[in-house]
């Protein structure tokens, strides 16, 4: 524990208070969650860092197109701006781009008013993006994402730690990922303490980097035998370095950003010369940051991101489960 995680320690305990007794108020219906005319699966995690929910969610939604299903994502859009087509974020450019406008996303806070908003327009499955903890919206499956490389967050709950809730909240889970891994026997010991819902595994997959501008444009043709600089503004970015180098990729140095951080013109030119000085071929990031470029005009160097998908192990399995989760819930509600 560091000095500002000390100071910040005893505020903890009236967070975790507020958080359990929230989490028990909706448990025994002293607070009820709305529910829409829909099937409802949740996407999210205990903790602030990034676990993978965007290419969760985006698995999840495919899936349910390839089905037939109408389907629709609701998501907050966090540090989100107003456009022409309403409210957006790097987030909900990234799902824009992935899945075209065959699946309508609804995005805000009030996640129950933007659902309604869909079901006037036919939507019956809801992917309801970064979930867990929004209790207010009633959901048919819970997964939990939890990234292997940085489990709980350090253990510590909110303002001090990364948690946004205790461990025990897993058991509200229908479903548990451990993502960025395939096997981690701690991890699953510790989940296991506290859930007997079906644990699987994920990984992020690169299948290509595609070139923003520069001396460059369209695919990389080869990749690996470049030298990168890689930079990113997502919750978990060191995981992004680890992915990198697990792909193959040679990294030469990188740069970290906050969360959802837009990149100005001076932040670019300065990554440019250092990535030089360290005989890097050109800059590389996430897809997600690529839609936080918007202000830099110009590039001193090739710079690319990386497209990935997400690689479930025993996929079939891991849907049958979500669907059997949804099938037992609707039940409930007859």
């Amino acid at each position: 524990m560091n000095f500002r995680q000390a100071l910040l320690w005893p505020l903890t305990l009236p967070y975790g208070t507020v958080t359990r007794l929230r989490a028990r108020a909706y448990e025994i219906g002293a607070l009820r969650a709305k529910r829409l005319d829909a099937n409802v699966i949740s996407v999210g995690n205990l903790t602030t860092g990034g676990t993978g929910k965007t290419p969760m969610v985006l698995w999840i939604a495919e899936r349910l197109l390839a089905e037939g299903k109408k389907t629709g994502i609701l998501t907050r859009g966090y540090h989100g701006t107003k456009g022409p087509g309403g409210r957006t974020s790097d987030e909900v450019e990234l799902m824009k781009s992935e899945l075209g406008s065959e699946i309508p996303i609804g995005v805000g806070a009030d996640r129950y008013a933007r659902g309604r908003e869909l079901l006037a327009k036919g939507v019956e499955w809801f992917v309801l993006d970064d979930g867990f903890q929004r209790l207010q919206l009633a959901r048919d499956a819970d997964i939990v994402l939890i990234d292997a490389t940085n489990p709980f967050g350090g253990g510590r709950l909110l303002p001090a730690g990364f948690m946004r809730e205790p461990k025990t909240a897993l058991r509200r889970a229908n479903l548990v990922v451990i993502t960025r891994s395939n096997r981690a026997p701690a991890v699953e010991a510790a989940v296991r303490r506290e859930t007997t819902a079906p644990i699987f595994y994920a990984r992020a997959k690169l299948e290509y980097l595609q070139y923003v501008s520069g001396g460059s444009s369209g695919l990389v043709p080869d990749a690996r035998p470049r030298r990168w600089f890689a930079f990113c503004g997502i919750g978990n970015p060191s995981a992004f370095v680890i992915d990198l180098r697990d792909w193959g990729l040679d990294i030469g140095g990188h740069c970290f950003f906050r969360d959802h951080h837009r990149y100005a013109q001076d932040e670019i030119d300065d990554m440019a010369r250092e990535a030089d000085s360290l005989s890097c071929d050109g800059l590389l990031c996430t897809e997600k940051d690529h839609f936080n470029l918007a202000a830099v005009k110009s590039y001193p160097t090739d710079l690319a991101y990386c497209h990935m998908s997400l690689e479930i192990d025993r996929g079939e399995e891991f849907w049958n489960e979500i669907q059997t989760a949804v099938a037992i819930s609707r039940s409930k509600k007859k």
